[in-house]
């Protein structure tokens, strides 16, 4: 429930703070006042679109908010709870619009994207508006008034989510029977290129050693002769040998050392010397002894190698990424064929998800009508109520599960009606006036009212078109709906105000310069006198005064 909104330069308010009470709480005021100041306001804190001409002139910003209370609102409370934003029981949901247009959004203090504060808003009030009865003429709103009427949320989740799973499968479906032929292509040549690699089979890292040892072998002759040379300085020479002199040097170093033992640590290196000198001497010698002439070996890596910088050259990659680019179309090769067997299964997976959105939709579809039948009876019996006592009105649910295929279902709904005795029951836009389509639009959304969860409806000027016995009428089931709901309602009739559990009047003043729009709750005696006012004018008689008094009684 709403319980305040405080209102800070927006449009022609400067400064509004209304306390709201349960019940039904009536709006009036002169033409031109502003009565729908405070809805506006309240559209805008909870979330509706902001422009840079909704801050007051001369005012940096313009800023809104409101209090509710929670208690009754069990969906809202578990919204704010999921996104972490709970606060005790209440909610204060707050808007801030600079003079350039920028807008900034809180949920109990804590900053929001606009569209969390659309969500939440959703949750918290619900707005009819003075043109709803021009919406009702349109298919996609008789259908959502049905359903909201039926409590369809679980139903239509489920809908939904069947005719996404098949929308998804015939997308994909008619997605790979597009690309058919251009994967048949595809596939054959990369077939064909992948037998062609498989034959061959480079593995990874093959070609670094397969180069490692070609260029072995084909150095093989003059690696013999170097390392016998190499041997030779080193040991194997009978004359003269590294290793001779290095043997020579050390034998001098100890006679050194034994005269200066500071020459101790070179006596150390070059023993260490010595030692690296006979070790890689028997290095050299283990590896020439390894060491081979395989000219068929030889001639074996010489083709090998050959072919794999050909098939490379062809494959546009270099040698050493052959291996890789075997295994990526190999890959490909399996999406391609794993692709020709999903189109084969995919048939029969499609009638199945089709099935079972169709038997969703069913299930929808039976409570509709059901619901259908009862909404028909109750607002039937509103159109008598309101100066139509021969109305009769009625919702046709026609499933076409061949052609009709949405999210929302497989049929069409169409509200029908007749009004005058004799007259066969058509579509409402055919037959209504603007005065009948707008009296059985207030009923339906009265009716509609008493099974929403939602703990405030506004009703802004929905009594246009209605005058006399009716705007009673109107008047008492509007009162009626406040008993159990919050209940603002916007009007211009006497009988609509007169029924309210408070009545609050909004004025307009003007100093030449600036204008001012002002709201304030009536006492019982400035009711009456307001009341007055809208039964006979400016002129405030004994007479309106009277009536104004029967209005309050009733």
């Amino acid at each position: 429930m709403l319980t305040q909104l405080t209102v800070n330069n927006f449009a022609i308010v400067k400064f509004l703070e209304l306390d709201l009470q349960p019940g039904m709480t009536c709006i009036t005021g002169e033409t031109g006042a502003g009565k729908s100041i405070a809805i506006d306001a309240l559209g805008l804190c909870l979330g509706e679109r902001a422009e840079a001409g909704m801050v007051r002139p001369d005012s940096d910003k313009s800023e809104v908010s409101a209090r509710f209370l929670l208690d009754g609102n069990p969906a809202a409370r578990a919204w704010l709870a999921t996104n972490e934003l709970e606060n005790e029981g209440e909610c204060i949901v707050r808007r801030v619009i600079s003079a350039e247009g920028r807008s900034r959004s809180y949920i109990n203090g804590v900053p929001v994207p606009l569209t969390q504060l659309k969500n939440l808003g959703q949750l918290l009030v619900n707005v009819h508006g003075q043109h709803a009865h021009q919406m009702l003429l349109k298919p996609d709103y008789q259908l959502a008034l049905l359903d909201g009427y039926a409590g369809h949320h679980l139903l239509l989740d489920e809908v939904r989510r069947h005719y996404q799973q098949w929308r998804q499968l015939q997308n994909e479906l008619n997605r790979l029977k597009a690309e058919q032929q251009q994967r048949e292509a595809r596939r054959q040549l990369i077939e064909y290129q992948v037998q062609e690699l498989d034959e061959f089979a480079l593995q990874p890292g093959e070609f670094e050693e397969i180069e490692e040892e070609h260029q072995r072998l084909a150095n093989g002759t003059e690696l013999m002769q170097e390392c016998g040379a190499c041997l030779d300085l080193l040991y194997d020479n009978e004359e003269t040998t590294i290793a001779g002199l290095l043997q020579t040097v050390v034998d001098r170093a100890e006679s050194l050392v034994a005269m200066d033992s500071r020459l101790g640590d070179v006596l150390g290196m070059l023993n260490e010397a010595l030692i690296g000198v006979q070790e890689s001497h028997s290095e050299l010698r283990n590896y020439l002894d390894r060491l081979e002439l395989d000219p068929e070996r030889f001639n074996e890596l010489e083709a090998r190698l050959s072919k794999a910088i050909n098939l490379a050259r062809k494959h546009h990659v270099k040698p050493a990424e052959l291996a890789l680019h075997h295994q990526e179309l190999a890959a490909d090769l399996a999406r391609l064929n794993s692709d020709e067997e999903r189109l084969e299964g995919m048939e029969d997976e499609l009638a199945e998800a089709r099935l079972a959105f169709v038997q969703a939709a069913e299930a929808l579809s039976q409570s509709r009508q059901r619901y259908a039948e009862e909404l028909g009876a109750k607002v039937s019996a509103s159109m008598h109520e309101l100066a139509m006592p021969d109305g009769r009105f009625a919702i046709e649910v026609r499933p076409d599960a061949q052609s009709s295929l949405s999210p929302l279902g497989i049929d069409r709904v169409e509200f029908m009606v007749t009004t005058n005795p004799g007259q066969p029951i058509q579509p409402l836009g055919k037959v209504a006036s603007g005065g009948e389509l707008s009296r059985i639009s207030l009923a339906i959304v009265v009716i509609s009212a008493r099974k929403v969860s939602t703990p405030t409806l506004i009703f802004d000027e929905v009594d246009v078109g209605i005058s006399g016995p009716t705007a009673a009428v109107v008047g008492r089931l509007l009162r009626q709906l406040g008993e159990s709901t919050q209940v603002m309602v916007v009007t211009h009739l006497p009988q609509v105000a007169g029924k309210g559990h408070q009545h609050m009047v909004v004025s307009k003043h003007t100093d030449g310069k600036t204008t001012e729009t002002q709201m304030q709750a009536l006492d019982q005696g400035a009711r009456l006198n307001e009341l007055a006012r809208l039964l006979g004018g400016d002129q405030i008689t004994d007479n309106t005064l009277a009536n104004a008094r029967e209005l309050l009684a009733c």
